[in-house]
């Protein structure tokens, strides 16, 4: 008798030990390397997305800290840093905080334009020092080397005029044509085909939350949004046609029905090498 309840006492202990485990959701740094002919010295990238204007998720104190400490020479925003239904303080905030430290550049995410608030976000992002990518591109010198940085506006913009997917990639692909390393910013990971058709070196995405569910060395992520169930760019680094894709998991703690599960939000940091 006494060994059964103290069977049952380890079973339950170790149970709520994986359900913390599998819960937590504190913030986590995720790195990658990439490498590419077109770099002499590291060059070291923040990429933030998913955001949702700390819709439960850290604020912006906490994750302007937590780039810091990571020292980046440029900060990447790849969407949904703002949301639809919450208000744009802590965006603002995250903005600002990063733009008085890093060069920031930014594309929109599909919840930017669900806000029926497009402009004001776009004027918003350039009021707080931050250079907006949408179908344009600049290049920048980083330890004494050409970096190219291009994006592309989520496919929910052909609402206010803007050209399709395939259009603004031909567009950003003559403007950077030979222009050195070259890294793309594009909020869903599910086009990387489109993607793909052209010579970036390096493709940055979002949008997925991780699949939501995750089951370590087995399960990737369960549901994504445009993606479906068991989705193939959940999150992390993938090579499709040669070229690279960094997917990242996303701040926001929640912000659809199913939980997140084995998948703390992440800052993703890239070492261009």
């Amino acid at each position: 008798m006494k060994v059964r309840k103290w069977h049952w006492r380890t079973a339950l202990v170790m149970l709520a030990l994986l359900t913390l485990i599998a819960c937590d959701s504190r913030l986590i740094v995720r790195r990658y390397e990439v490498e590419t002919e077109e770099i002499t010295s590291p060059v070291r990238l923040a990429v933030l997305t998913d955001f949702h204007g700390c819709r439960y998720g850290e604020n912006a104190s906490e994750l302007i800290a937590a780039v810091a400490g990571e020292g980046p020479d440029v900060v990447l925003l790849v969407g949904d840093i703002f949301d639809d239904v919450v208000a744009y303080d802590e965006s603002i905030a995250l903005l600002l905080g990063l733009a008085e430290r890093y060069p920031c550049y930014y594309v929109t995410g599909n919840h930017e334009y669900w806000s029926e608030d497009i402009e004001n976000i776009l004027t918003i992002v350039q009021d707080c020092g931050v250079k907006t990518l949408g179908i344009t591109s600049d290049t920048l010198q980083v330890r004494d080397q050409q970096l190219t940085l291009c994006g592309v506006n989520d496919p929910y913009a052909w609402r206010y005029g803007s050209p399709n997917t395939e259009k603004q990639l031909q567009q950003v692909a003559e403007m950077t044509a030979g222009a050195g390393c070259t890294v793309l910013l594009a909020h869903r990971p599910e086009l990387i085909e489109k993607y793909a058709v052209h010579d970036f070196d390096l493709v940055v995405s979002g949008h997925a939350h991780g699949g939501q569910v995750r089951i370590p060395g087995l399960l990737n992520g369960l549901y994504a949004p445009n993606q479906g169930w068991f989705p193939p760019y959940a999150g992390g680094e993938y090579e499709v046609n040669g070229t690279t894709m960094i997917v990242s998991r996303g701040l926001a703690r929640e912000t659809t029905r199913l939980p997140r599960i084995f998948n703390r939000p992440e800052l993703v940091i890239v070492e261009l090498k």
